[in-house]
Parts: structure tokens; sequence; C-alpha cells
């Protein structure tokens, strides 16, 4: 019987030991958007070898891997001082979760001590188990649109199984609202908090590698972290500001915005010191934008480049 693609799933559980599945459930479902899976990722290697006669070498397969690609909508889990289903992948790409009951919950990055996850794709029956997963994502939010955190996870190829779908829980993920006015507030592009926003974007940039030595098991690391970002602004005169010396000037600010309404679906993304490059002119419907790069720099104190905080 043919697979429907529609009627996909994925269950997202944190490992307690590395690599070791621990057995995720229904109630580890995660609501998701563009979900997709390379079931195979590996380093292809040639035999090359030399014949009296024309053809292809056999091809052998290294470090084999699988990579999962999925979206998840920026909103909170519906109660203050409740983390967010997703939140276990976020801790997976190199982030702190801290608790705050009945208030708000913080990621922030770190530098060690990485989390893992292990993740079950089923597609109609067909469940792939990916274990040891670690990864990065980004932060995308225009105007009009859904806000999302789009992730890339890598993790270790496991032998996919036939295994019916589990009848799935999905909570802790509440009604995403629009990036419009009056739903997205606190804006704030290095001092300038009256701002007129069309677009947002971070790439939180971590460098994921997979590795498998002689004596040890295959393993996904997380070896570095390069925040960095980019905005589009209506354009303003340089006597409100004049972010062209602003980046000549090297001059650090604070570049952060609150979406959400209403306890338990607010959501702050925050990066307290953005060192913001080369400025250009864009152009919407006829308005000139300025369209602002930036890098996220952390602090002499460390892992505190950005913050994401839900309330």
């Amino acid at each position: 019987m043919a697979l429907l693609l529609r009627k996909r799933l994925i269950l997202i559980e944190e490992e307690s030991t590395y690599g070791t599945d621990p057995t995720p459930t229904g109630a580890d479902a995660v609501l998701v958007r563009d979900l997709n899976i390379v079931p195979q990722q590996s380093d292809i290697v040639s035999r090359d070898l030399i014949r009296p006669y024309l053809g292809a070498s056999e091809q052998l397969l290294a470090n084999t891997r699988v990579e999962c690609t999925f979206s998840v909508e920026l909103a909170g889990s519906g109660t203050a001082g409740t983390a967010p289903r997703y939140g276990k992948a976020l801790k997976a790409c190199g982030f702190s979760e801290t608790v705050a009951a009945n208030t708000s919950v913080t990621y922030v990055p770190v530098s060690t001590a990485f989390d893992s996850v292990t993740i079950h794709y089923n597609v109609d029956g067909v469940r792939h188990k990916v274990t040891g997963a670690r990864g990065t994502f980004t932060v995308s939010a225009n105007v009009g649109e859904i806000p999302t955190l789009d992730f890339t996870m890598t993790g270790i190829y496991v032998a996919p199984d036939d295994s019916a779908q589990p009848s799935v829980t999905y909570a802790n993920q509440a009604t995403p609202l629009i990036f419009k006015q009056g739903n997205t507030t606190g804006l704030n592009v290095m001092g300038l908090t009256t701002a007129k926003l069309s677009s947002y974007s971070l790439d939180i940039g971590n460098e994921i590698v997979y590795r498998e030595l002689v004596g040890g098991t295959g393993e996904v690391l997380l070896t570095n972290r390069s925040v960095s970002g980019s905005l589009s602004i209506e354009a303003v005169a340089l006597s409100v500001k004049d972010y062209f010396a602003t980046a000549l000037a090297n001059t650090l600010g604070i570049i952060e915005f609150t979406h959400g309404t209403g306890a338990g679906n607010i959501v702050k993304v925050d990066s307290a010191r953005g060192d913001i490059s080369d400025v250009s002119y864009g152009d919407l419907d006829g308005i000139a934008m300025l369209e602002i790069p930036f890098t996220a720099i952390p602090s002499s104190a460390g892992n505190d480049e950005v913050e994401i905080v839900y309330t």
C-alpha cells in the first residue's frame, strides 16, 4: 500500500545518556511545518579501480548520519512558566533552559555540556530513529506572516523499521500570532525604539560535525557558534538615527523585539550586544528601507549574545 507523505509526525525527547533512545511516546509529538528528512547522508568513497575496460567503480558509504529539518511556529506553551513542547530541540542546539515557575522560561546559549535528543520521524508507518541529535536553528519573522524557528538537526543513523504511528497528544504549543503591529512590540534597533520593522532573521550559526573514529562511536559535536542576523526597517533621517555612522564606529547596541499579547504566549528575542555591519538601502512598496546585517557579540562573561524568553 502506498505511503501517504501527508501522514507524517515527529517525536522529540531529551536523552539522559548520549545516543541512547529514551523511547519517545505520542506525548512527545511536536507540531511542525516543513518537515523533511535525509534518512541516509554519507560521505561517498569510490574505489577508483584501474581496469582494462570502461565503467564505474563501486561506491562505499562512510560516516552515515541523518539530517532532519523542520519549522515550529514562534509561540509559547500557552502557560507562563511552562516550556514549549519544542524546548527540547532548543536545548539540543546548545541552549540552556531556565524555568521560573508561573512566570517565564529563558533560553540562553552554553559552551559546554550540550544536550542531545532522539527524534522519531514516522511517515505513514515507516519509522526513522535519529539518536544523539544536535543542531542549529534560525528565527524568521516577516510582517504579515507567522514567525518561525527553523531547525536543522543531525543525528546518528539507525536502521528504519515498520512501526505504526502512535496516538499523539499535542500540547504546550499555543496558537501563533501574525507578525504585525499590535502583536509585535518592544522593538529596539540600536537604541531606536520607534523603528518600523518589515522583517527580521537570526541565525544561531552552530557548527555541527559528525565524527566516527576507530575505537569510538558515532557522535554529533557542536564545535562553534557565531550568531548573526539581519533586519529591514523603514529608512529614517540621519538626525533620528545614523546607522551608517553606527556601523563605522563599531558601536554595540540592543536589537530586540517581543512577539505575542497574552501570558503564556509572549516571546522576546534579544541580542544585547548587536554589532551592525554595512548598511544598504532596500525598496518596499516604493518606500526606502534600511537593510541592516548584524552579529550578536557575547560579553566578557560569555554565553549571553542572544536570549529567548517566554512569558
